[in-house]
């Protein structure tokens, strides 16, 4: 999610301020997989702070997001640079986007608090959730497309919950214990719902690490207990493998410019990643599923600042 600037003293209605690249940084735009020897350089610009990287289900392009809107970029043809996709209203998005199971949709989270689905080629676009004074940040949607699970936020003092939007528009909420979560997203074969939380680490604020818990509600299931702030689970679609970011041990939340790590594991062993790619980044690497349909590679961004 992308929370206000100061999320102690912003007013609810006030709207977050899109990132900006520093002066000297650029956002590149790389591609690895768990069976590949190192990863790929793909694309690279100074021009914009792009965010958040989705793989389309026809593994010709990534969307990712910059200045308030959604971009594509052809895998094949990176030369060709990004190009807009047009919603009509125009909708201020931040970096929790999820592509729809169809591969037809895109569904957004807006800097007005709501989440948005529009069609991936540009159009118009219908508001979801309900107006109901909260926040809501998307991560999930379930493999039917039928549902999706955001964090709703009250107050940002306050820990998220994990909210799932269900088909006749009723909000569940399920309880995954006192701490902070994140990133809630379903895993392939619909039975668990993925995310970080510091529901397991009250004594140490904001260590944040891996769960899952039934779809439906249930007890958590820890699945990373490292010195590192996990956040943001993603299983390829295939449901072998899984990739997640790592801050340094004290980090609070999920800021960016921090050297962090994007570890790749395996589901049946979430302790020892088969890959691990050091960046400067965080917040905007890695915030949302960026598999590819085949579940051979993944991407992520990282932030390099020249020195």
């Amino acid at each position: 999610m992308t929370p206000p600037t100061d999320r102690q003293n912003t007013a609810r209605q006030e709207k977050p301020r899109h990132r900006a690249l520093r002066a000297g940084q650029r956002a590149q735009v790389w591609v690895a997989g768990p069976e590949l020897s190192a990863p790929r350089l793909l694309f690279e610009t100074d021009d914009i702070l792009i965010e958040a990287p989705n793989w389309t289900p026809d593994g010709q392009h990534l969307v990712v997001n910059g200045d308030g809107a959604a971009w594509t970029l052809n895998v094949h043809h990176p030369e060709r640079g990004l190009d807009r996709i047009v919603f009509d209203p125009p909708v201020s998005l931040n970096n929790d986007h999820v592509l729809g199971p169809d591969g037809e949709h895109i569904y957004l989270s807006a800097t007005d608090t709501h989440i948005y689905r529009g069609p991936l080629a540009g159009g118009p676009v219908t508001r979801l959730t309900p107006d109901d004074g909260r926040w809501h940040f998307l991560h999930g949607v379930s493999p039917d497309g039928r549902r999706l699970a955001y964090v709703q936020i009250d107050d940002f003092a306050e820990p998220g919950a994990l909210a799932i939007l269900e088909p006749d528009h009723t909000v569940t909420v399920l309880d995954t214990g006192p701490g902070h979560l994140d990133g809630p997203e379903w895993s392939p074969d619909g039975r668990w719902i993925y995310f970080n939380t510091g529901s397991f680490t009250m004594t140490t604020p904001g260590h944040a690490q891996i769960a899952r818990v039934p779809d439906g509600g249930g007890p958590l299931q820890r699945l990373t207990t490292s010195s590192t702030v996990d956040w943001f689970p993603h299983l390829s679609p295939d449901g072998r493998w899984a990739s997640y970011i790592a801050f340094p041990q004290g980090t609070t939340g999920h800021p960016a410019d921090l050297p962090v790590e994007i570890r790749l594991v395996s589901v049946d062993d979430w302790t020892t990643p088969v890959q691990r790619y050091p960046l400067l980044g965080g917040q905007g690497s890695l915030n949302v599923n960026s598999w590819s349909p085949d579940s051979t590679r993944m991407a992520y961004i990282a932030y390099p600042i020249a020195t």
